[in-house]
């Protein structure tokens, strides 16, 4: 790896910190889960602030930030959760295009809102690319640093910006859109391929009261634990494609929601499935936390997902593909 690139080190890893993109699509036939970022949408607001590809890879930061070392002067842009990032002592704002001098360190503190944020700086960060993307999947050990969350003494390496990338030190999302995460959403979901396979009141149930996530919870899914959900025989399918936002159903009845390390194939009764427009709210969320389920159509979802990243395509549009440095 080329030493001109600027380094940043890892002084102390945080509680789990890793490199993401917007995942690796295509491989699932294979038996390689997507992965990529949690919460895609707060990434790529971080790349376009800072004229970086939306594919470009940062760091998803979880509850509990690290604490970096910038060897070389860089732009940064801090999405997503609000974890009190700080630089030398001084409070740093979110959403928003921050010069980090070289020799300058970042540290996050107290999480005030959300539960994971994204670090993007410009020109992305580098590193070997497993099946087109930098993405960690823990389970199987690809991607990021060698599979791996970060470690102490780590070091990253940060690419070359492209002229799209010198975006004015300040330029911010304006406030009226940047999301407000809160530890008891309302998610939206359309019905399961399977929700034939559960009992007439199981929508009902699901609607009507909220779950909390349990402490057995990851990147993979969310154990949920409330009103019961009925079969009307058995909880197993043969197994066939899942994706983020499969509300799974096993024996026990209780509701798994799928995330972005889940498994491509899956053999439980699907009851439901989790909207895209609402796949930040629901990837903002900490064990303890609740969220209900409101239930709208395929039709109605698809237009949410449209509408909103057209409105991100409004408010920051994409770097241009194949800007010079």
């Amino acid at each position: 790896m080329p030493t001109k690139q600027p380094l940043i080190h890892v002084l102390h890893p945080g509680l789990f910190t890793t490199v993401q993109d917007l995942g690796r699509s295509g491989y699932q036939r294979f038996g390689v889960s997507v992965s990529g970022a949690m919460d895609p949408w707060a990434l790529m607001v971080g790349n376009r602030l800072l004229g970086n590809p939306d594919q470009a890879a940062g760091l998803e930061i979880t509850l509990q930030g690290p604490q970096l070392l910038f060897e070389q002067a860089v732009r940064i842009a801090i999405t997503g959760a609000d974890l009190s990032p700080t630089s030398n002592g001084l409070a740093l704002p979110m959403w928003t295009v921050v010069a980090m001098p070289a020799g300058s360190r970042l540290q996050f503190g107290m999480r005030r809102q959300g539960a994971r944020a994204y670090l993007t700086v410009a020109g992305g960060i580098t590193g070997p690319m497993i099946l087109g993307s930098l993405s960690t999947h823990v389970r199987s050990g690809l991607g990021g640093l060698a599979g791996r969350a970060v470690k102490k003494w780590d070091q990253l390496f940060v690419g070359t910006a492209s002229r799209a990338a010198a975006q004015p030190i300040g330029r911010s999302l304006p406030e009226r859109y940047r999301p407000r995460y809160t530890g008891s959403p309302a998610v939206r979901v359309m019905p399961g391929p399977q929700s034939d396979y559960f009992t007439d009141d199981a929508i009902r149930l699901l609607t009507s009261s909220p779950y909390r996530v349990t402490t057995e919870s990851d990147r993979m899914g969310y154990r949920l634990e409330g009103a019961e959900l009925p079969h009307r025989a058995s909880a197993e399918i043969v197994s066939e494609a899942v994706c983020v936002g499969s509300l799974q159903v096993p024996s026990n009845r209780q509701p798994i929601l799928l995330m972005a390390d889940c498994q491509p194939t899956g053999g439980y009764a699907k009851l439901a499935t989790m909207i895209g427009a609402d796949r930040s709210l629901a990837a903002q969320l900490a064990p303890g936390d609740t969220l209900s389920f409101r239930m709208i159509s395929a039709e109605k979802a698809s237009e949410l997902f449209r509408s909103t990243y057209a409105e991100l395509d409004r408010i920051l549009p994409p770097a241009v593909l194949g800007a010079k440095p």
